[in-house]
């Protein structure tokens, strides 16, 4: 499996349902390795957070 986003890519982010997060343009910090469950996620920090989040790819779709 490999991660369709790389490190300092822009996407739009779109948080499940019931999430409180907030959908918007977010940048990749980091891809996360593959875990026992096989999902693909990332590191993704919002310019207008103070913090990072981790997503899903599935949450994710390119901007530019």
């Amino acid at each position: 499996m490999t991660h369709k986003y790389s490190t300092g890519q822009n996407v739009y982010y779109e948080p499940t349902f019931g999430n409180a997060a907030s959908r918007g343009k977010y940048k990749i910090v980091r891809p996360l390795p593959v875990e026992n469950d096989n999902r693909l996620a990332y590191r993704i920090k919002s310019i207008s957070e103070s913090y990072e989040r981790i997503a899903e790819e599935h949450q994710l779709s390119r901007t530019d």
